[in-house]
């Protein structure tokens, strides 16, 4: 009885720290999301929290990069630094404005990300410490936290320049004070940033997986297949329309796997799914928008997993095949194909 007793005391214990634990998490979470909230509806707030926030810089949308040993950083700085370095290049501080809230930390300090492409590049890179470099760069070796900011930050600027005007009226559009919105005074119409859906598909016939090159792919590199949502379909019928139309084949079934923010060339949703086919009905016939589309078994593609994402050579001296990176979604989708396939045959 006692025995029973101590084990339903710990059990008790226990329990009560997991749920400890994870109001807390719970809270910190929908604290932030709060405040953020209250940033983008209030101008006034958002004006007092860039005094307490830090700012990602760009150059003509290139993320500030520092190098620290073999790591990329993304540093941020702070208000006050932000307005010494306008001041140095004689600009006014009303240019903090332009700003885009992009997030905030565990402990709500807004993160703000500031385009200054108006000012001379090499001296601006000298007096920072570092150099604007190519989004491409930064998404791939920044930390997964900051490589999600900076994408966030670049597609927010991009939308904000693209969309300076109403397209009802002509007149100019102003944007709010995050950055989340911007508001034609004359016709009073909201816009809102945008990112356009595209599904990517890894298809499979139960045993082997087909992966596809575009010609604009690195040498050597195969993904998965993707396309752009028509207006009025939904994801299933995007997905089947393009499994169709790129290699002819139709699908039988899909599943959904996760999705991801996709910065290159623009801000695009990429929602990744499975799909099957009928084995006995799995003849490619690729169309002119793929460079090559092929079937590979799982031991081919967990060779492809242990490749290092750039061209090379196999013992024949053919280009062995590669696949996207780790921080791409087809690879998690490759990853996923792999692990349901269980072990490689010997």
């Amino acid at each position: 009885m006692a025995h029973k007793m101590v084990i339903t005391l710990v059990y008790r214990v226990g329990y009560r720290r997991a749920s400890s634990l994870y109001s807390r998490l719970h809270s910190t979470y929908v604290k932030r999301m709060r405040y953020m909230c209250e940033l983008k509806d209030n101008d006034d707030a958002c004006r007092k929290a860039s005094n307490l926030g830090t700012f990602f810089l760009f150059h003509n949308y290139s993320p500030l990069l520092q190098e620290k040993g073999n790591m990329l950083l993304a540093p941020k700085l702070n208000a006050a630094e932000i307005k010494r370095i306008l001041e140095k290049f004689r600009q006014s501080e009303e240019k903090i404005e332009d700003s885009m809230l992009v997030g905030c930390s565990n402990e709500c300090r807004p993160y703000f990300a500031l385009d200054l492409g108006s000012l001379e590049r090499s001296a601006l890179e000298a007096e920072l410490n570092g150099s604007f470099g190519e989004m491409r760069k930064a998404f791939f070796q920044l930390e997964e936290e900051d490589a999600s900011l900076i994408s966030t930050a670049q597609a927010l600027l991009r939308w904000h320049d693209n969309n300076q005007y109403c397209g009802k009226t002509g007149q100019l559009t102003v944007k709010n004070l995050a950055g989340s919105k911007r508001v034609c005074q004359s016709s009073e119409i909201i816009y809102y940033p945008q990112m356009s859906p595209v599904v990517i598909t890894l298809v499979s016939d139960g045993s082997r997986c087909l992966l596809v090159r575009q010609a604009s792919f690195p040498k050597g590199m195969y993904s998965a297949l993707s396309g752009f949502c028509d207006i009025g379909e939904t994801l299933e019928e995007t997905l089947r329309r393009e499994v169709a139309e790129e290699v002819g084949l139709e699908v039988e079934s899909v599943s959904y796997s996760a999705s991801q923010h996709w910065p290159f060339p623009s801000s695009t949703l990429m929602i990744g799914c499975h799909a099957l086919v009928n084995p006995q009905r799995s003849k490619i016939n690729i169309n002119k928008e793929l460079e090559a589309a092929e079937w590979f078994s799982h031991g081919e593609v967990v060779k492809a997993l242990g490749r290092n994402p750039k061209p090379s050579r196999d013992k024949d001296d053919n280009l062995s095949f590669w696949v996207p990176p780790k921080q791409a979604i087809a690879h998690q989708l490759i990853q996923e194909w792999v692990k349901k396939q269980g072990p490689v045959p010997t």
